[in-house]
């Protein structure tokens, strides 16, 4: 099921000449499984889109559907959330304060630590810290910060991914690992008493690593997850190991959410060229992680799409 302007939807589907029906969202009915159906809930832009045309009257419209898809995985009415990619100078230059779906999602969830976590394959590598600048990301590291981080990932790993005890291994900041404090001593100050505590708590952490040397295949088969310190210090490896199969996952929030694992790409908008890869992969996986979650909780579930039914919709799309 579909959060989004059906007009837009119809129209894009004439332009590229897809043969698909759109069906209209009603509440407590059951959702499509039929190939070449998509229902949709509709969500009204506030002006017409051209492809490849940002246009920032509509920023506020980005927003709204947001706020609706989360507030029906609050409520039961949906079993998961998979996010596109959202042009985020566009909601800034409408004068809105954005910094990406990560934040925007946790602050809506009263989240207080959302970890963004990308996986392709066996590889999954969690972030201490996301869309910073370079320069603030040593003052946003902290022991307790750390400590929860790790937390989290270890909790989402066991719920999420049927990991019993996962290994943990954590990146140091600084060129290898601060060699020693000569580097910078993040990892004496900050990163090593926090992998400390974890450990302390019962988790499986090793670290801090440098980060050139962890991410070799004989350290990988160490770990099922990599904390890395910073956006561009883990994302990197991983997007050349899996790009357009990758999902971004957000863990420590009350719902299931995973994402894409790339922008826009304005370029390649309504010229029916861009890779669904990923956004298929996002949509497996949070099925597979709403699976896992109901297995949990096994109570009844008003959710209007089951995972199932998600499932369905992604195994329909990969038929050529």
């Amino acid at each position: 099921m579909c959060v989004a302007d059906r007009e837009l939807l119809a129209e894009r589907a004439r332009r590229l000449k897809l043969s698909i029906r759109l069906q209209d969202y009603r509440p407590g009915e059951a959702v499509s499984r039929v190939a070449g159906t998509l229902t949709v809930l509709h969500q009204p832009l506030a002006v017409a889109c051209e492809p490849g045309r940002l246009e920032v009257r509509n920023a506020a419209q980005v927003l709204q559907l947001i706020d609706r898809a989360v507030t029906g995985c609050q409520r039961g009415e949906f079993t998961a959330m998979v996010t596109a990619p959202v042009q985020k100078s566009l909601i800034n230059d409408a004068g809105i304060a954005f910094t990406g779906h990560t934040e925007y999602i946790a602050a809506l969830t009263g989240t207080a630590l959302p970890v963004m976590m990308l996986t392709a394959g066996t590889l999954r590598v969690a972030l201490a810290t996301t869309h910073l600048p370079l320069r603030a990301v040593s003052a946003a590291l902290s022991i307790e910060a750390l400590q929860q981080t790790l937390q989290i990932v270890a909790v989402g790993l066991q719920h999420y991914f049927g990991l019993p005890r996962p290994r943990i291994a954590v990146c140091g900041l600084n060129p290898h690992a601060g060699e020693g404090g000569h580097l910078g001593d993040e990892e004496i100050t900050t990163i090593a008493p926090a992998i400390a505590r974890a450990r302390a708590a019962g988790l499986a952490v090793e670290g801090p690593l440098p980060a050139d040397t962890l991410f070799v295949p004989r350290q990988l088969e160490r770990c099922d997850a990599v904390l890395a310190m910073y956006h561009d210090q883990g994302l990197p490896v991983l997007k050349h190991a899996g790009f357009g199969q990758a999902v971004n996952v957000t863990l420590g929030l009350p719902i299931v959410r995973t994402s894409v694992d790339h922008g826009t790409a304005l370029a390649l908008a309504g010229r029916g060229e861009a890779d669904a890869g990923s956004l298929i992969a996002a949509i497996e996986l949070a099925a597979q992680m709403a699976r896992r979650a109901e297995r949990r909780d096994p109570g009844p579930s008003p959710a209007a799409a089951s995972a199932e039914s998600i499932l369905a919709t992604a195994a329909a799309a990969r038929r050529p």
